[in-house]
């Protein structure tokens, strides 16, 4: 427990906040005036309270205990003790924006209200997944599915939300849960895009026979480091080297003259790289100066 309250970090809980509040908002102000659901364990709670008119603050955290165990078992301390904060900010969001009652003029569009309520949930949901917790419900389910199969949290949450959806046809009419897929959709490609950082990097591996020009003018040019792989060609079997370098999306074209400018022969492989570690990337390059020094 000491080891866990040492490793805290202040801004992780600032978006887990932050990211809960969005969630919250989306369901009070969106969701429930438009007749939209949602999935996992924050669906269940909405067809209670259609069915039952309980307050969704208080079945969140009644359904989430049986899962928190689960989770305790799957995924460690530390990650449960950060989802029982969310679960208990999430239903405090819930209970507060329900005291002030606020109407957000959408026209009645079915469309943009669940183009609303995707975007608002899957940034709120994306923080909290980005800063390493989760709200509780389907989302340590999808977690656990990530960690053991590879799986994103974005698509594994889909797959549970049609499931709790299609329950949903309890209070909901077809054309509404239609929009409520439609949400659901756009709220899982906002988390995954969160979770990516909402940047993608390029990567290079250039097969050419003038390799080490290339690699010293990618270097000179745009600071970037490469590296030389071994390789051997299988028709003539000449042994050879490939430069493999990842680069920014806006470099991509300044790589390509290089490529061209030296061996317009080379054979070129590009590739979006969905995150990247590293100088340049995760931190500072050192600066170039205006004068190229």
């Amino acid at each position: 427990m000491t080891s866990f309250f040492k490793q805290i970090k202040p801004l992780n809980f600032v978006a887990y906040t932050i990211g809960c509040a969005f969630y919250a908002f989306a369901l009070i102000y969106v969701n429930i005036p438009n007749k939209l659901a949602e999935g996992g364990v924050t669906g269940i709670t909405l067809i209670f309270r259609a069915l039952f008119s309980i307050n969704p603050a208080i079945t969140n955290i009644i359904f989430n205990v049986p899962i928190l165990i689960i989770g305790f078992l799957k995924l460690g301390k530390r990650q449960i003790l950060s989802t029982f904060y969310c679960i208990i900010l999430l239903s405090f969001w819930l209970w507060l924006f329900q005291k002030f009652p606020i109407l957000i003029n959408l026209d009645h569009d079915k469309l943009i209200s669940a183009l609303l309520a995707g975007l608002l949930i899957g940034i709120g949901l994306g923080l909290v997944f980005r800063f390493g917790s989760t709200t509780g419900g389907s989302d340590i389910i999808a977690r656990i599915i990530e960690q053991k199969f590879g799986v994103t949290m974005g698509k594994s949450l889909f797959a549970i939300d049609a499931i709790v959806l299609a329950m949903s046809l309890i209070y909901l009419n077809f054309a509404e849960m239609m929009y409520t897929l439609i949400m659901s959709f756009v709220s899982a490609n906002v988390i995954n895009f969160i979770q990516d950082g909402g940047y993608s990097a390029r990567e290079f591996m250039i097969f050419s026979s003038q390799p080490a020009e290339i690699a010293d003018k990618i270097m000179k040019d745009l600071e970037r480091g490469s590296t030389y792989i071994n390789i051997e060609g299988a028709y003539k079997r000449t042994p050879g080297k490939a430069v493999y370098v990842v680069v920014d999306p806006s470099e991509v074209r300044q790589v390509r003259e290089i490529i061209e400018e030296i061996d317009p022969k080379a054979f070129v492989s590009i590739r979006i790289v969905s995150e990247q570690l590293g100088e340049g990337f995760t931190y500072l390059r050192k600066k170039r100066s205006i004068f190229g020094r």
